[in-house]
Parts: C-alpha cells; structure tokens; sequence
C-alpha cells in the first residue's frame, strides 16, 4: 500500500493580450509558487481591505514557454510508469473554458511536437511493451463522455453514429462492495500504438464541441480516457491488472460574462453544476472528521470515485489563463487546487491469480474429492465394461509401463472394474517375460553378421533422414532469403515513390489546372473573342482551380500544411536513409558469416590433414564473432529509429489529410458565398440585356437599314449565353467607372473591349 496525496501542477495559456501581474518562482524547495497581483481598484475608495498578493503552491509552474514534451515527461511520465508496475493512475486537467485543458490532455492537430499526453503516454507504453521482454501484456481502451450529465461510449463499434445522441447511454451498477461498474461502456482491444491511436481520433470525432464568446473550440462535455492493462510473466499464475485515467473536464465558465443562450447555456448549467458537485467531494474529503462523501450526486464524481480519496495515484492539472480578464477565475483554479491537494489516496498493488488456472485447479480438487468420497462410500459399479473402455485402459497401461518416469500414476478413479483390469493386464506382462526368456534359444540361430546389418542398415536410415531434413532446411532458407530480399527492393521502390509523390501530384495538378483553365476561357467569351481584335488570354477568366490556388495562399493553415509538408519530406528521406543503413547492415552481417563459415571449413581442413592446432580459441574467429554482435546491435537500434520514424510519418499524414479536407470544406464554403452574390448582382442586368436585343431586332428589321459586312458575320455567330449577353450590358460605362486590376496587359485588354462594345451599340442605334 501507498499513501500518498494528490500531486498537483500548474500550467499558464500563452497570451497575446495585456497579462495580468503574475510571477512564477520554481527555484523552492518545496515546490513551485504561483503569484498573482491585482490592484486595488480606485472605485471603491480609499478605504479599500481587498488582497493584492495571490500566492499559491505547486509541485511545479510551468509557465507560458513550456512544450507539450516536458508536460508530459514531469506529470504523465511517472503515472504510467506507476500503472505498469500494477497501480491505478489518473491524471485530470481542472480550469476554466479556453484555458488550455483539452490541448494538455488530447494535443492540437496542426503540427506532431503539439501531441498531447493522451498520445505520448500511448507511444510510451507501447514502446515500453516492445521492450520488456520478461512480461506479457494485454491492454483494452474505453471512451467515456458525460454530456448533460448523460453518459455515452464513443468507442460502440455496432453503432454508425451520426450524432452524439444515436450512441449508446452508459448507466453506473454498484455491486455490495459499493465498487462502480460501467453498463454499455465497451472495451476495445489494442495490439500496437496504431490501433490506440485509432480509437482515439474515433473517439475525438464523436466528441461534443461548441463555439462560445470565450473559446471557438470549446469541448461541451467531460471526456474520460482509460487504459486497461494486464500483465502477468509467462508461466506464472499472477495477474496485475491497473487502469489509467486521462480525463479532460469541461471548462467552467460563467454564464452572466459569456452572455450565451438555448442548448449552449443548458449545457453550460450541467458543466457548471457537475463541476460543483466535483467541488463538494473534494471539500468533504479534505475534511478529516466527514463522515459522508458526496459522490453519487453526479455521475461524473461517481465514475472518479477511486481517482479521489481511493485507490488510485492521482495527478491534477490546473489550467489558468493570465489574461486581466480571467484574473478571478484563475484565483478560483488555484483555490480549487489547494483543497485537492490536501486529499490523501491509498494506492494498492492490484495483483490476483488467474481465473482461468484458478478454476481449472478447482475443477481437479473437485474431481479428487468425488473419487475419493466414492471410494469411502462404496458407491461401485456392477456392469460389464465397454470394448472401447477395454482398449482405452489397455492402451493407458502401455503407455504407464514405457514411460521411464518414476513417479507416473495411472489415473483409473474410484471404479473397481478398471482397477481389476488393469491389474489382470500387468499380470499378463509379468507372466509374459518368462516366455520371452525361454524362447530366445530358438532365435540363436540370429548370426553376429546378421545383427551387424541391421545396426548398419538402420545407421543408414538415420543418416537418410538428417540428409532428407538438411535439404529441407536449405529449401526453407533459401525460399526467406528471397522473400526479404523481394520486401526490401519494394520497401526502396516505396521510399522512392513516396519522395517523388508530392512534386508529381503538384506537377499534374497544375497541368489539370491550365486544361481546365483553357477550356472555360473558351466556353464562357465566344462572343467576345469575335468582337476584338486579337485573342484574350487567361487574364479575361479566373477558373476554379486558380481560385483555389489563390485562396490556399490566404487561408490560415497554408503555413501549417507547408511546415508539415516540409516535415514530412524530412521523414521521408531520413526513412529512406535508415533503410538504406538496415539494408547494408544485413548485407554485412551476411558477409560476416560467411566468411565466419569459411574459416571454419579451413580450421577443419587443417585438422584433418593433420595440421596441429592450438588448443585456444581462433583469434580470426573471435574477431568475426565480434564484429557480427557489433553490426547485429547496430542492425538493431537502426531498425527501431526506423519504426519510430515510420510512426510519425503515419501521423503526419493523418494531419495533413485533416488538413487538407478542412481546406477543401472552406473554399467550397466562399466559392457558394461568392457566386450567390454574383447571381444577385447580375440579376438587374439580365432586364437590361433583354431591352437591348429587342431594340436591335427592330433596327435589324428596318428596310431602310443597312447591313454591313462586318454586322452580318456578327449576325451569323452562335447564339450568345447569357454569360454573353451580361457582358453586351447596355449600360454605358465611363473609363473612371472601370474597375481596373492593376496589371498593364489585363487593363488594355479590358479598354479594348468595352470600346468594342460600344462601337457595336453606336451602330446599332444606340
């Protein structure tokens, strides 16, 4: 048992903003210390006792500039390593909304060094697993969130939710021993760290989340991340089975300063409400002389009743925001803080014997004592015995006399005909040794000649069979060196295609781009092209792909995207690097070999000449040897970078396929936006386009007017559209009224046809 109160940290959200007076002084010994100072507000007038001093203690501060790495190295780092020697850990993130919760826990999506301890606790284990090669671990995940004090598995895999309600609902069970159980809430196995990371961002996606005046990202609910590990060594009957928690809390917030309302503000009384309750049982358990812990009032203190007061190593976060604003909210974390602080948790060794052998033992005890209890009853059968039952007691007895141990028994239970039987039989073998005995003079007409053949022939079947399996052998290898040798051209031809992916993929895109381009130039200005000199150019238009070429370079995430392009190439290449280094490292090792072989076949050649040897060891083979564990080590540790990298080359790619559907779902959002303005600002238009051509039909129509030649092949092109006719406005427009773009060439080419335009209406009468 170990007794041992809840550690507490603090971490301070980055601001741009004026902060408010604070400092930060991790230099104690006692731990760090968090201050802040607030002034007295002239206001209230002179006589004015508020505190201006703040000071709050900490196991540490970490303050604005601290990376997600060392957050998780100092708190979650010792947790795990807690839960895998077998004790229950939580660790849980306390602050109001926007403070920077959700981002400690789960990490930001945007760049792979802002992972979260959710993920880096994960890839430890994981890589922990891989190592320790003295135990066998088993691990299991659940997903629970509490909405409306509602509780919902985001984990259910018979379930293709499309909203959070559509999930299953969790109820809490407590059995006599006043122990929860989750009903509904599934556990979902996981093998490696992908398919931990999986369930996460499945998990991630089902999350409620809400935009607030105070957070535009803003989690509506408490989330709770568990890991259900067992461990036990091979052949050992103990089972250690701990679990972690990674809670991420919803943010409290007041609901009179975010001015919030309908499902937002419910949901901001049930966070507000759940959070009070959570305040309720830390008071009482800092209290020595309570005799009664409030934790059935919600569910979410209900789900935590281990992690507070039980037997559980618990670590808090407290997420403050130094903004001038927030001052009083993170006066009221620091608070919160200090009284969980004082709550001491006694973490027991959760190890217990395995089920499984546990009953398979118990059966046997059972069957024991029913045979035994037989036999002092007198309970016998009087029925003859089966053909089959004969042949399988025959068949036990032959077993039990060649088997060369001593202490094996047979197994016959309390029945007296099996017994009988079995003694009859080793009657029989005894009464037949003398019999074999006295006829062996009949066989002594066997020659020695006779016996030495067989022991050859059966000499020569032996040495047919190691032949027959060294061959096999040979056949086996061979057949894996050619398989590995196929894997590792693929695996080169991969890296190779993965480098050379983007630039194709961009190369191609923007050559799609062009045809597109090209061909709505000439579907969208037939009409124009007939009425001006010279041929437009791709100035005139502006396609789709151009337009979203344009709006990725202003779009927020560009930068984003390019820094994890850039990061991705880098793994690429080191990817490819490392490859290359397995490769070259195997073939040594190979040569190695045989070159270790050969020296062996010389020392052997050497002694059968009769070539005199030293009895001490081969000093060329002690070197080959040693050079074979040197290239084996570093075939090794190259090998796991390489997994490493390939790791964070699966999670940079998964960032950037988020990435780039967010980037798609935004220009898709201002192209609509863009062209229902379009549509309203050309519907005036339209009526004017109409006027114009019916006034040109009635001065076509005259017979006093003339029709030149120039009018008549105007007259004999295609039928405008009515892009076409938009662009033929009868509007006059002045040179002052253009909007111009700025370039020279796509200016002139505007003037030139707006002169054109209206040297055709001045014809045509108007």
């Amino acid at each position: 048992m170990v007794k041992q109160t809840i550690q507490i940290f603090a971490r301070v959200k980055p601001t741009e903003k004026a902060p408010a007076v604070y400092s930060v002084d991790n230099e104690e010994q006692s731990g760090g210390r968090l201050e802040f100072v607030v002034p007295r507000d002239l206001a209230d007038g002179f006589i004015n006792n508020k505190r201006e001093s703040y000071r709050f203690r900490f196991q540490k501060v970490f303050d604005q500039v601290t990376k997600q790495e060392e957050i998780f190295e100092t708190i979650a780092k010792p947790v795990a390593d807690n839960v895998l020697a077998g004790y229950n850990g939580t660790v849980f993130a306390y602050g109001q909304t926007g403070s920077g919760k959700t981002f400690t826990i789960t990490g930001g999506a945007e760049r792979y060094s802002d992972r979260g301890i959710i993920p880096r606790t994960l890839s430890y284990l994981y890589q922990h697993f891989s190592q320790d090669s003295n135990m066998v671990y088993t691990t299991h995940i659940s997903y629970l969130e509490i909405y409306n004090e509602v509780g919902y598995d985001l984990l259910d895999p018979r379930h293709e939710a499309s909203k959070l309600e559509d999930l299953p609902k969790v109820a809490i069970m407590e059995d006599p021993d006043q122990n929860i159980h989750l009903k509904n809430l599934s556990l979902q196995p996981s093998a490696n760290e992908e398919e931990a990371l999986n369930l996460l961002f499945l998990g991630d996606t089902n999350r409620m989340i809400a935009e607030t005046p105070m957070n535009q990202a803003s989690t509506r609910s408490h989330c709770i991340f568990t890991i259900h590990l067992c461990s036990r060594e091979p052949g050992s009957a103990t089972l250690r089975r701990s679990k972690l928690h990674l809670v991420d809390l919803a943010g409290s917030e007041r609901v009179g300063k975010t001015g919030v309302g309908g499902q937002i503000l419910t949901e901001a009384k049930y966070i507000n409400l759940s959070l009070h309750y959570l305040e309720q049982v830390i008071t009482a358990l800092s209290e020595k002389n309570r005799s009664h812990i409030p934790y059935r009032n919600s569910m979410m203190t209900s789900v935590l009743r281990d992690s507070l007061g039980g037997n559980c190593m618990t670590t808090m976060i407290a997420t403050v925001s130094v903004d001038k604003r927030n001052v009083d909210e993170s006066i009221s974390t620091c608070r919160f803080a200090q009284r969980v602080a004082l709550i001491k948790n006694e973490a027991l060794l959760n190890e217990e014997l395995d089920p499984a052998l546990m009953i398979a033992r118990l059966k046997k005890e059972i069957q024991l004592l029913k045979e035994e209890l037989a036999m002092v009853t007198g309970e016998q059968r009087h029925d003859e015995l089966t053909p089959e039952e004969i042949q399988g007691l025959e068949e036990q007895v032959k077993v039990f006399l060649d088997d060369p141990d001593p202490d094996r028994t047979l197994d016959l239970g309390p029945d007296m005909r099996k017994i009988h039987l079995c003694f009859s039989l080793l009657k029989a073998k005894v009464w037949e040794k003398p019999c074999v005995q006295n006829g062996t003079d009949n066989t002594s007409h066997l020659t020695s000649s006779d016996k030495q053949d067989s022991q050859t022939h059966g000499e020569l079947l032996k040495l047919k069979d190691m032949l027959t399996q060294r061959d096999n052998e040979i056949s086996i290898l061979v057949s894996m060196l050619k398989k590995e040798k196929k894997k590792v051209q693929e695996a080169n031809a991969q890296l190779a295609n993965f480098s050379n992916g983007d630039t194709s993929h961009s190369s191609s895109t923007s050559t799609l781009g062009e045809k597109r381009l090209k061909a709505e130039i000439s579907e969208d200005f037939p009409l124009a092209q007939h009425l001006m000199n010279r041929q437009r150019g791709p100035e005139l238009s502006m396609g789709r792909q151009e337009a979203f070429e344009v709006f990725r370079q202003d779009h927020e995430d560009r930068l984003t995207i390019d820094d994890n392009k850039t990061i991705l190439k880098q793994r690429f290449a080191e990817a490819k690097a490392l490859g290359e280094q397995v490769n070259q490292a195997r073939n040594r090792v190979n040569e190695l070999k045989k070159q270790l072989e050969m020296r062996r076949m010389q020392m052997a050649a050497q002694g059968v000449m009769g070539v005199q040897q030293n009895s001490e060891s081969d000093p060329v083979e002690e070197r080959l040897r040693n050079q074979i564990e040197e290239e084996k080590k570093s075939y090794k540790s190259t090998f796991g970078r390489l997994k490493g990298l390939k790791t964070e080359i699966e999670h940079l790619q998964h960032l950037l396929h988020k990435s780039k559907i967010k980037l798609q779902k935004d220009f898709q959002d201002w192209w609509t936006q863009e062209a229902t303005k379009l549509q309203k600002d050309q519907r005036p238009e339209s009526v004017e386009v109409k006027q114009s051509l019916n006034s040109t039909t009635r001065h076509s129509s005259s017979p006093d007017h003339a029709i030149s030649t120039r009018e008549r092949k105007l007259r004999d092109l295609p039928a405008p559209s009515a892009r076409d006719l938009r662009a033929l406005s009868s509007t006059a427009l002045s040179p002052s009224s253009i909007p111009l773009t700025g370039d020279q060439q796509t200016d002139a080419d505007i003037m030139a046809f707006i002169k054109a335009r209206q040297s055709l209406l001045t014809k045509t009468g108007f």
